[in-house]
């Protein structure tokens, strides 16, 4: 049973906006799946501005937060101690409350991508090619910078986007190249994509997938698929959702705030793919 499991807690994801979220679903699912009965998860409506009085007001039977945009940066000064992982890409999506009081912020985006990827076979690759510069690409780098052998190419719509993908090459120790996103669809050679851009960004490149493609990791998931994933499969080639990022990610938060050595996965899958089914 888990450590911190034997009286209830109380966990939450945080951001602005959050109604969207699926994290209440996937962790309630956990807590179902593993006999928590008496531990809840919530959702609040909480910006910059709002959250270091939120964080204030955390008691003991906190376990722990998930945090979304645009808290990831600003949770990090409220924090008593940060994992090198969050620390890499200067974005925490995890804070557990540890017994002691103290606050641990980690970021489970990475190793969730990896784990993703794996699940689906990919464990390394030695080229890949990234959609997109914002926060998630910098994530998409750090998780590259384990499985990458050779140079990343980011796709980017300005040279102020592609100085800052090459300053988090050199900060994460991953080659990165730089193309104007004109050429995106030059990405499609290389044997992983990986397209971090907002919902609509991609639908125009789904008519320039070629015949033969690698694996394609498009972090979006409603809706789903994009014409982008949808075009990828048609190809043959490997395709990896945003709902398989948001449960590995989440299978990890639920691990550190619960205390259980491994989350329920395929609890948390079918219960998202039943949320987004709904939708």
């Amino acid at each position: 049973m888990p450590t911190r499991a034997s009286e209830g807690r109380r966990a939450a994801v945080l951001g602005s906006p959050i109604a969207h979220s699926l994290s209440p679903v996937l962790h309630r699912a956990a807590y179902a799946a593993l006999g928590l009965d008496d531990w809840s998860y919530d959702r609040f409506e909480v910006d910059e501005a709002a959250l270091p009085g939120f964080v204030a007001e955390l008691d003991e039977t906190w376990a722990g937060l998930s945090l979304t945009m645009p808290l990831k940066r600003a949770i990090m000064p409220l924090l008593d101690e940060i994992s090198d992982t969050a620390a890499s890409v200067e974005a925490v999506n995890t804070v557990v409350l540890r017994e002691d009081g103290r606050r641990f912020g980690d970021n489970t985006d990475i190793p969730g991508m990896i784990a993703a990827l794996s699940e689906r076979g990919v464990e390394k690759v030695e080229s890949a090619a990234i959609l997109g510069a914002g926060a998630t690409a910098s994530s998409a780098l750090a998780a590259l910078a384990r499985i990458c052998g050779g140079p990343v190419t980011a796709y980017v719509r300005s040279e102020a986007r592609a100085e800052e993908m090459r300053g988090w090459g050199e900060r994460l120790g991953v080659d990165v190249r730089t193309a104007d996103w004109e050429r995106a669809a030059e990405a499609f050679d290389a044997p992983l994509v990986i397209a971090t851009t907002p919902a609509g960004t991609t639908n125009a490149l789904a008519t320039a997938v070629p015949d033969s493609v690698g694996t394609l990791f498009d972090v979006l998931y409603d809706p789903w698929p994009t014409p982008l994933a949808a075009a990828w499969s048609e190809r043959g080639g490997k395709v990896v959702g945003g709902l398989d990022l948001l449960v590995h990610q989440a299978v990890l938060q639920v691990e550190q705030m619960t205390g259980v050595p491994k989350g329920p996965l395929a609890a948390m899958r079918a219960a998202g793919e039943q949320a987004l089914a709904a939708r």
